[in-house]
């Protein structure tokens, strides 16, 4: 869902119509994205080599498509890639564009469609975190002059149980295993050196989990976010990485995962069915899916 939507705002593709199946591209890279890197057949690392490469050449075959037949007026991504590119001075080149164009989809749907899993299986096994998170948007819906208006800016940011049940998912969840960064001098730590130009992996587990920063680290607690800087990142919270390369889509994964809840917790009901178990490979995985039932919640429009 998630993805089908990203894909369709960005690049206008719609799945329904497509000849081949772009997302199953990106399972495949996304599986032995973290693998051991042996290139033969029946490899995860193989086929994420494979999955890449088809879903760059779905992207690339897509925008030449696009320049044959340019649309009046700019509608999605790739309609301003076409204008950046037909500049003289411009940076931007095809290969580039066609990499950024991947990035953005990897990165808008898999971190976020995960997120909500793991946010749906907690508020199933959290009845009172359930509870709390549905009176705060319920309380939004009673505000309103207008039953029927949309979502507004205001009362986004007037979620504060849902930014702290948000923060206290992702942070628990931990999507990413693993942030890397280059020692750009040499640092001296405990005792030891990090020469320059050394690769570090930041192990983001590692510090979620210090008892030392977090009471109880592996019980789910979004009230521990309260009085907290809560839409911040630092070194004890990098869910969203941190520094000069923090996660451009922060605020849009936050809004996402807001909206959805927002919806889902006024106007669904829903029963764990089976799955749910959860993996790490070492990324976050529901090997058996999380199924639940929805039901639709009777109108209390009087």
């Amino acid at each position: 869902m998630i993805f089908n939507l990203t894909a369709k705002k960005l690049i206008s593709h719609d799945a329904e119509t497509s000849s081949e199946n772009l997302r199953e591209n990106f399972v495949a890279f996304i599986k032995g994205l973290i693998s051991f890197p042996l290139d033969i057949p029946g490899t995860a690392y193989h086929e994420c080599l494979q999955g890449r490469k088809k879903a760059m050449k779905m992207l690339k075959n897509m925008l030449q498509e696009r320049r044959m037949m340019p649309r009046k007026q700019n509608t999605d991504f790739y309609d301003y890639v076409l204008v950046e590119l037909a500049k003289e001075e411009t940076l931007l080149t095809e290969g580039i564009a066609l990499d950024l164009m991947f990035v953005l989809l990897f990165a808008s749907f898999e971190t976020t469609s995960l997120a909500l899993t793991v946010a749906l299986k907690y508020l199933s096994d959290y009845p009172l975190v359930l509870q709390k998170l549905t009176e705060e948007h319920e309380a939004i819906l009673k505000k309103r002059e207008n039953p029927d208006s949309h979502l507004t800016w205001s009362e986004y940011k007037s979620m504060t149980f849902t930014f702290q049940f948000i923060n206290e998912t992702v942070r628990l969840a931990n999507i990413v295993p693993g942030i890397f960064r280059k020692a750009l001098k040499d640092v001296s730590y405990k005792g030891y050196t990090i020469p320059a130009g050394w690769g570090v992996m930041v192990c983001p587990p590692a510090v979620h989990l210090n008892p030392a920063k977090y009471e109880n680290p592996l019980d789910f607690n979004p009230s521990r976010w309260e009085g907290g800087e809560i839409n911040g990142v630092s070194k004890h919270f990098m869910a969203f990485g941190g520094g000069m390369r923090f996660c451009v889509g922060t605020d849009f994964t936050k809004v996402q995962m807001a909206v959805f809840l927002h919806c889902l917790v006024t106007k669904y009901r829903w029963n764990p069915v089976k799955g749910g178990n959860i993996v790490r490979t070492p990324g976050l995985q529901f090997p058996d899916g999380f199924h639940v039932q929805l039901s639709e919640k009777r109108s209390t429009k009087t």
